[in-house]
């Protein structure tokens, strides 16, 4: 099985490791997995807090740079995993959400979890893609 790491292209210090684990993994050429995602700024590696709706975008920005950088596109996500610090904030995130996926929507699961760092949102996602692009 072939697996290929994939980095943030917007990352400022390719060197810096924020974990033991991958931005994102591509298997085969079909298949990337994107480890969650937040409302961090990559260039100067910090977090930036706001609203729901502000903390939503740009954790989907981030999902969206890392398939960027293995040839895919949020089209191709099948699957998100979305841990919200407060369900309540759930329609309005939801509504921001749904603006990036207008084909097809991922099969998804959303719940309450505690987050690190004050951040409200974080993501996931599973994408597939037929080819080697």
């Amino acid at each position: 099985m072939e697996k290929r790491e994939i980095q943030h292209p917007d990352k400022a210090d390719k060197t810096f490791s924020t974990g033991a684990y991958s931005a994102g993994v591509m298997v085969a050429g079909d298949w990337l997995f994107v480890s969650g995602q937040a409302a961090v700024d990559f260039t100067t590696s910090s977090f930036v807090l706001g609203t729901i709706e502000e903390e939503t975008h740009l954790t989907i920005h981030n999902v969206k740079r890392i398939c960027e950088a293995a040839g895919f596109t949020l089209d191709d996500i099948v699957k998100c995993t979305v841990h919200l610090s407060d369900i309540k904030d759930f329609d309005r995130y939801n509504a921001v959400y749904a603006s990036y996926f207008t084909k097809v929507k991922p099969a998804r699961t959303t719940v309450q979890s505690g987050l690190g760092h004050g951040i409200k949102v974080e993501i996931d996602a599973i994408a597939f893609r037929k080819g080697d692009k």
